[in-house]
C-alpha cells in the first residue's frame, strides 16, 4: 500500500535540498562573494546572479527526480518521487517541468507549495502538474 509522505518530511527534504544548492551557488562564486566589502554589495551580487540559482535549482531537481526519484533531501527524509500512475520515476520530460514548476512556485511565495495542504494525496500543483506523488520509501 501506498503512503504518502507526510508534509513533515517534504518540509525536511525542502531544506536539506535548499541548503545544498545555496551551498553550491557559494562554491560557484566564493572568489567573488569574499571580495564583497558591505553588504549592500553582497545583496546586489546575489540580486544579479539569481538566475544562475534558479538555474540551479531546475538542474539540480530535474536530474535527482529523474535519475533516482529522489533528490539528496529526499533520500535523508526517505521518501521519493513516482509516478501517479505507473509506479516508475519519472521522465526527464516530467522531471524537468515539475522542477520548472516548483522553481516558479517559489518565486511566487511558495503559493503552489499550499496545494499539500489541501490535498488526500499531499500534492504539490507542480506534483499535480505532471502527475506524480511524493511517497515514503
Amino acid at each position: 500500500m501506498i503512503e504518502y509522505a507526510s508534509i513533515g518530511r517534504r518540509m525536511v527534504s525542502f531544506v536539506i535540498d535548499d541548503l545544498l544548492v545555496s551551498f553550491l551557488f557559494i562554491a560557484i562564486f566564493y572568489g567573488q562573494i569574499v571580495s564583497l566589502g558591505t553588504q549592500e554589495a553582497m545583496i546586489f551580487f546575489v540580486a544579479q546572479n539569481s538566475w544562475v540559482l534558479l538555474l540551479l535549482k531546475m538542474f539540480y531537481h530535474t536530474f535527482f527526480i529523474a535519475y533516482s526519484g529522489a533528490t539528496v533531501g529526499k533520500y535523508f527524509a526517505k521518501i521519493v518521487a513516482i509516478d501517479e500512475t505507473s509506479g516508475e520515476k519519472l521522465s526527464w520530460s516530467m522531471a524537468a517541468l515539475r522542477a520548472i514548476v516548483r522553481v516558479i512556485g517559489e518565486s511566487l511565495f511558495y503559493i503552489t507549495f499550499l496545494f499539500a495542504f489541501f490535498s488526500p494525496k499531499r500534492q504539490t500543483l507542480h506534483d499535480k502538474l505532471t502527475k506524480c506523488v511524493v511517497v515514503n520509501v
